[in-house]
């Protein structure tokens, strides 16, 4: 499009964002399509460093009406792509409901980019997902990609996302502040995108599309062991606490009883300095909560003064039936675990906002 769009945003509509890494012919054929539907208000190409060989391609996409291509000097990762488009959007058209985002391989049809659009501006309030199935006919390093990190979060976190890396996402314009302070500039934002719902909380929609893969998904640059990692990544911190936690908690536990030889006094001791401890960095570093230590703090007490009671008469059950006092308590805390996770997560920094969800 020549020079900087016009002010004729309407909630009606939404901003198509593509970022564009060495893209096929199938993205010019995508943006045809789709900048020419009423609910298309404009759409945003990002070309993250793509090199020489693909300015011609890019140049076609400039000259198009309605189209707006922004350059990267070096390739900087999807993550940063998607980012400087949804600033360019929420720049340029802050009063559209949102905005539609897809990938530059062929993997995404024009018609299901338009019905992904219309869903955003019924529910401008809801993170919108393009949702492919997975036959067996579909490349292995696709599924099982997606059926390892889908598994993984539905674990650690309780979202059930049937398609956890789908790049067809509608995203609400008042959701676009938080998204460009992720620090994550690769694959791994799409993903701390979907953990940023759960924290706000804001609700996800899942819309069924066609599953398209061109050429055994050749053209796509995700890399399945280096990006997966960097996805899995993301959920070692909210085991890493907790195992630190824990034996920051059997530390005190058993320093504590060898000078004081009391199950009771030992395990207060462990629990109220590791206690302190946990509360501070899962409320900071792992659930990042913004709720405040009004609401917070007597939930986190509750919870450990329950857990506390639970393992020591989990303590005194084991020990009475043979263990040692440390094993007791190792077992204890092992089997009770998963369970003090899923409380904190769920009932201590869980922030209800039910307007988000509307």
């Amino acid at each position: 499009m020549s020079g900087e769009p016009s002010p004729e945003d309407a909630p009606g509509s939404a901003v198509l964002l593509i970022p564009a890494y060495r893209p096929t012919a199938a993205l010019l054929e995508l943006v045809a399509k789709a900048r020419c539907e009423s609910v298309i208000r404009a759409v945003v190409v990002v070309n993250d460093g793509s090199g020489p060989a693909f300015e011609e391609t890019f140049a076609t996409l400039a000259a198009m009406e309605s189209v707006r291509v922004l350059r990267h000097l070096v390739n900087l990762g999807k993550g940063a792509a998607l980012k400087t488009g949804l600033n360019y959007a929420g720049c340029n058209f802050p009063e559209a409901a949102g905005v539609v985002t897809a990938d530059a391989d062929g993997q995404h049809a024009a018609g299901d980019v338009i019905r992904l659009a219309t869903v955003l501006v019924k529910s401008p309030r809801m993170l919108v997902m393009g949702t492919r199935q997975f036959p067996p006919h579909i490349p292995f390093r696709s599924r099982f990609g997606n059926l390892l990190t889908r598994g993984v979060m539905r674990a650690v976190t309780g979202q059930r996302i049937s398609d956890t890396q789908s790049g067809l996402r509608g995203i609400p314009m008042d959701f676009v502040p938080a998204l460009l302070r992720i620090p994550q500039n690769g694959y791994d934002f799409e993903l701390e995108m979907l953990l940023r719902c759960r924290r706000e909380p804001r609700g996800i929609l899942e819309v069924p599309i066609d599953t398209i893969y061109l050429d055994g998904n050749r053209s796509s640059h995700f890399n399945p062991l280096l990006d997966s990692m960097r996805i899995y990544f993301l959920f070692l911190r909210f085991s890493a606490v907790s195992l630190s936690t824990a034996a920051l908690d059997n530390l005190v536990f058993l320093v504590a009883f060898r000078l004081l030889p009391n199950v009771l006094v030992s395990q207060c001791l462990g629990r109220l300095v590791a206690g302190l401890f946990n509360y501070y960095l899962n409320k900071s570093g792992v659930f990042h909560s913004q709720a405040r230590n009004a609401r917070t703090a007597p939930r986190y007490i509750f919870t450990v003064l329950f857990f506390g009671a639970l393992s020591y008469s989990l303590i005194r059950l084991l020990v009475s039936v043979g263990l040692s006092v440390q094993a007791a308590k190792l077992s204890s805390e092992g089997l009770l675990f998963a369970f003090s996770f899923i409380v904190q997560r769920d009932f201590v920094f869980f922030a209800q906002n039910p307007s988000a969800q509307k």
